[in-house]
Order: C-alpha cells, then structure tokens, then sequence
C-alpha cells in the first residue's frame, strides 16, 4: 500500500487520535506528536497537528493554556475537556466498532 493511502486512513482518525493522546493528562504540540509517532503513526507535521488542535479547541473538545518557558519559546498546553471525555468515549467506541468490521472483512476466507 502506497504511503499516500495510509496519509488518507490517519487524516479520517487524526482528531480521535489527537484526543486520545491527551486521555492521561495535558501536554504540547511536539510532544502529541511525538506520541503519535512512537505509536507507529508516523511523523505528524505541524501544518497538519495545529490545524487539528485549533480546530478541537473551537469545537470545545480541548482546553489551552500558553505557558512562559525559562528558556526558549512558550508552549500552549492542550488538556481534555468534558465534552473532549464525552467525545473521545463515544467516538472511540464507534471508530473500534467500524475497526472490527473492517478486520472481519478483510480476515474473512483466511482461516479456511
């Protein structure tokens, strides 16, 4: 499978991802990534993390808070909100729903 069909299938659960990956506490930008890319997603890109980011915390879903750095730039902090709890427990939910109906179509036949 090209790297451009797996890109497509990760922009479908980006957001799902993106809050999942705040479910045990707050964090930034690079280390989501970073996250997300230890899981074995692949480098998520800032024109692609940020606009998600931004996009959650209109919706609600994710709280910020900018914090001064001793040294360097400040970071924005992102934690879950309720309504983020909510949607990522009803969302996930339907996303391993749907992932277990893919696994039984695309493993149907191989145990014959």
């Amino acid at each position: 499978m090209t790297a451009d069909r797996r890109a497509s299938w990760l922009k479908g659960v980006l957001d799902l991802l993106v809050l999942a990956s705040l479910s045990d506490g707050e964090s930034y930008g690079y280390q989501i990534a970073k996250t997300l890319a230890d899981a074995g997603l692949g480098q998520i890109k800032g024109g692609t993390l940020y606009p998600v980011l931004n996009r959650l915390e209109e919706a609600g879903l994710l709280a910020t808070e900018f914090r001064a750095a001793e040294r360097g730039p400040g970071r924005r902090y992102y934690r879950l909100t309720a309504e983020g709890r909510r949607t990522l427990e009803e969302e996930g939910a339907r996303w391993l729903a749907f992932d277990e109906s893919v696994r039984a179509v695309l493993t149907k036949g191989r145990s014959r």
